[in-house]
């Protein structure tokens, strides 16, 4: 059942940046980022966190759930260290996914042969 939760959830996550993509000019990189900041948002206000703890990685995985990683790791920071908290908070939080992406570009880099158009 939890699987069929993330699932869920996870696509209806998804559902506005397809609708985004189809119905507007905006760039793949805007919608991305636009997923980080409303999930910043949403886990600064504390919405975010209910949704989290109900789908599990159907909210954590999909970029939102990058936001509200972030905004998690700076309120944990600033709350035990203060105002330096707001710098380190979100890089410590986030630092073993940002570490996985860069070394699967890296594997990436390795294996496979670039094209230029």
């Amino acid at each position: 059942m939890n699987y069929l939760i993330s699932f869920l959830i996870g696509g209806l996550l998804c559902i506005p940046a397809q609708i985004l993509l189809d119905k507007t000019k905006l760039t793949n990189a805007r919608i991305l980022t636009l997923y980080v900041v409303v999930g910043v948002i949403l886990g600064g206000i504390g919405v975010y966190k209910p949704i989290a703890d109900f789908a599990s990685t159907g909210a954590t995985i999909p970029l939102t759930g990058f936001g509200y990683t972030l905004s998690k790791g700076v309120k944990e920071a600033v709350e035990s260290e203060g105002f330096i908290g707001i710098i380190k908070g979100g890089l410590i939080a986030t630092s073993t996914g940002i570490s996985f992406t860069l070394f699967v570009a890296l594997l990436t880099s390795l294996f496979c042969k670039s094209h230029t158009k």
